[in-house]
């Protein structure tokens, strides 16, 4: 595996340790990989005219 530095904003970082507190999730790294594989499977399974179109959140 690759390691990945990103930032993201504080509120997201306790909601994500919520869910690994919670034990949906083993560490903060198994739940970000969870997001961007769900992200990817939305991506693939969109139809054509909507990919490239993604809402992207405003931080």
């Amino acid at each position: 595996m690759e390691r990945v530095t990103l930032r993201i904003p504080k509120q997201q970082i306790d909601e994500v340790e919520q869910l690994v507190d919670s034990g949906e999730f083993p560490n903060r790294s198994e739940a970000i990989r969870s997001a961007v594989r769900e992200m990817i499977n939305e991506q693939q399974d969109a139809p054509s005219e909507q990919t490239g179109k993604r809402n992207w959140a405003k931080v």
